[in-house]
């Protein structure tokens, strides 16, 4: 004997199971799930792309509810009506800001809501319609072809004055080009005149040291050392020195090769080596104490521009011993003409007045000691 299987009784049995199921699925969509839910009207002035009933609801970044129901407004076409519904706890206010997001790589739209300070007091009505900001549900997308928009009504609005400004630039780079080197002119002249640029290239001049200094009749019994001339601060420069004061514009890049007291020291002592190179003055930077000092001092080294045109040179001389007892002193003055006032003559007369008191200074040296 067969058992009769309950075939009505299983059928129906899962044919309320799924019905259950569904329920389940409608009321979590629609209510928003376990716990206590409020619901607010939301309006959006505008429209709202991609959002659909059941899309997530944010408040501060944290989904706190879902969109239960949308549509358009019946006094204004524009406007979106939606109803949200959030947890009872979610602290929505009459001034939260409602905006629309788009999350994800496909940008699926949600409601946001953030902020909100006022507090709809006992007896009062519900916090009413929230109004979303203008553009909320507007998207980066949107945003650009908008902009695009605006300024291609701009420069359609301008075209005329866009193209007299072109058409002047183009005359404007013509003219530029046309006078080029008019303007390079211009621009060298400005440099020069406040100093600018490239700074000229000085040329270095030195004094030439005696060769013919005749025969060593007497020469240098004991050590005698040249330190370096002692000058007032105007003479330790390389620049040429005019008297009266002031400067020649011809000697601009003239340079001596060494401040003028270190050139004088360094030529005495050539000089003197010349005269007799087994007893030459030492540096009173050379090792061991010399028995003897030739102390110079420059007074004059110069051009002299009044009157005739002369090159000058004015020294002081002592000699002391070790204890510092001056045996001996003299001035020696020397001038040579100067037929052109230029760094090449003048530097060749210099050379002739030094080599007239490099000979005085050193025949009288060696007769003193």
């Amino acid at each position: 004997m067969e058992t009769r299987a309950p075939y009505v009784l299983i059928g129906s049995f899962v044919l309320a199971a799924i019905l259950a199921v569904f329920g389940f699925v409608y009321w979590l969509n629609n209510t928003g799930g376990i716990g206590p839910r409020t619901s607010y009207h939301v309006q959006f002035q505008g429209p709202v792309p991609g959002l659909l009933v059941g899309a997530g609801v944010l408040f501060n970044g944290i989904r706190v509810g879902e969109v239960t129901q949308l549509g358009l407004a019946p006094d204004n076409p524009r406007f979106v009506n939606a109803t949200i519904s959030v947890a009872s706890t979610t602290p929505v206010r009459a001034d939260s800001r409602v905006g629309l997001d788009f999350q994800g790589l496909t940008g699926v739209p949600v409601v946001t809501l953030e902020g909100g300070v006022i507090v709809t007091k006992s007896g009062e009505t519900p916090t009413p319609t929230l109004i979303a900001e203008a553009g909320a549900g507007q998207s980066m997308t949107q945003a650009a072809r908008d902009a695009l928009r605006r300024v291609d009504t701009v420069l359609e609005d301008n075209s005329g004055p866009l193209k007299d400004t072109i058409a002047n630039l183009k005359t404007f780079s013509d003219g530029l080009a046309r006078n080029t080197g008019k303007i390079d002119g211009i621009l060298a002249g400005l440099e020069k005149m406040t100093g600018g640029g490239t700074p000229a290239q000085k040329v270095t001049y030195d004094l030439r040291t005696p060769q013919n200094l005749g025969p060593a009749g007497k020469t240098l019994s004991t050590s005698l050392a040249i330190p370096e001339p002692t000058a007032v601060a105007m003479l330790q420069t390389q620049r040429m020195l005019f008297a009266p004061g002031g400067d020649n514009p011809g000697f601009a890049d003239f340079l001596w090769a060494d401040s003028i007291p270190k050139l004088v020291q360094a030529r005495l002592i050539d000089s003197f080596e010349n005269y007799d190179i087994a007893h030459a003055p030492l540096r009173t930077a050379d090792l061991g104490q010399a028995d003897y000092q030739l102390l110079i001092d420059i007074r004059r080294f110069r051009i002299a521009t009044e009157g005739e045109a002369r090159v000058e040179i004015g020294l002081s001389a002592r000699i002391v011993d070790k204890n510092g007892k001056v045996i001996a002193s003299r001035l020696l003055d020397t001038s040579e003409k100067l037929d052109k006032v230029e760094p090449a003559a003048a530097v060749v007369a210099f050379d002739v007045a030094f080599t007239r008191i490099a000979k005085e200074l050193i025949g009288w040296t060696v007769q003193a000691v």
